[in-house]
Formats: C-alpha cells, sequence, structure tokens
C-alpha cells in the first residue's frame, strides 16, 4: 500500500515537470568558390569581425543585444570546400523557458581583411536600409537553408551573404528540450 502511494506521487511529481526549450547559437564563416580571396590569396592570413542582432525573450529569460564576435587568425584554404572559421558557439541561453518559436538572428555587417600590402582586400559589408544607398558589398541576410542535424542535435539555420567578397555567415539555431 505505501509503495503504490510512493510510485502515484512520483508520477505526479513527473507529470508537473514541463518540457520547454532552451537555444544555443553557432556560427560558421565560408567563402564561395568564385570568391575573389581564393583566386588571389590562398593561403594568406587575415581577420573577420561581424555583427549580430540577437533578440531572445520569453517569460523566463530576455535578451537583446549586439554580438560582435571577432576572429583574428584565418588562413585562407586552398578550397571552397573549407570554411574560413570552423563551426563556433556564439550564444547560448542558460535558462529553460517555454517553447515561443526561435529566437531573431540577424546578421547586420561584415568586415576584415586578407593579406598585406598592395594585395590586401578588404572586406566591409552592411545590410541595405531604407532611404540609405546601397552599399558596394551589401550583406543579405536571412536567407533561409535546410533544417538539419550533427553532433549537436537539430538545428536550423540561416545565412548572410555578402554581394562582392562572396562570403557566407551561416548561422545555426539549435532547440535543446529541458524541463521548466
Amino acid at each position: 500500500m505505501i509503495a503504490l502511494g510512493l510510485a502515484s506521487a512520483g508520477t505526479a511529481l513527473g507529470a508537473a515537470a514541463e518540457l520547454g526549450v532552451r537555444h544555443r547559437i553557432d556560427v560558421t564563416v565560408s567563402a564561395e568558390p568564385d570568391a575573389p580571396i581564393f583566386s588571389r590569396l590562398k593561403g594568406a592570413k587575415g581577420e573577420l569581425s561581424f555583427t549580430v542582432r540577437l533578440s531572445a525573450n520569453s517569460r523566463e529569460s530576455k535578451f537583446f543585444g549586439m554580438l560582435r564576435p571577432s576572429f583574428p587568425d584565418i588562413v585562407v584554404p586552398d578550397g571552397a570546400g573549407k570554411p574560413l572559421v570552423q563551426q563556433t558557439k556564439l550564444w547560448e541561453e542558460e535558462v529553460c523557458h517555454q517553447r515561443r518559436g526561435l529566437p531573431k538572428v540577424t546578421v547586420t555587417q561584415l568586415g576584415g581583411h586578407f593579406a598585406e600590402g598592395e594585395g590586401r582586400i578588404e572586406i566591409s559589408a552592411i545590410n541595405r536600409h531604407i532611404g540609405v544607398m546601397v552599399p558596394p558589398d551589401e550583406l543579405t541576410p536571412g536567407i533561409k537553408l535546410d533544417p538539419g542535424s550533427d553532433s549537436f542535435g537539430l538545428f536550423y539555420a540561416f545565412r548572410a551573404q555578402t554581394r562582392n567578397s562572396r562570403l557566407n555567415v551561416d548561422v545555426k539555431i539549435y532547440p535543446i528540450d529541458c524541463f521548466l
């Protein structure tokens, strides 16, 4: 009788725990096969930095801000099959919260350079803004990629791509199940 009562109490406590979610955001930087850095700068060193606007709000957790990752020691690979920046964790929620959709993530600018001296290539790409001339190296954010899964789990992916320098910033959003 006591064992049955404890089993019922355990089931009731387990049922009270509601399934929630927290998110992890990773980034990878790559270049298109026709990118100028591949035609002239294989093996050259460079650096990149970009700005990401992030809005992740729920009852349990509120975050809005600009993230500014930088990668100072990049070496241009021999071909387009290898990324300039390996997959790197950009941000992760610490609090489990209600399921309320994905965080809003937008890459707003990308800057940097490759090589030194006369062969140096400067990169300065920004988003288009209403009422302002189209930038020379326009950054197009929010290109939806197919969802997938890898060693970290299921992810949703988006790409920001520069028009002239032909660089890609791929953003992966991982929803991680947890209990509220």
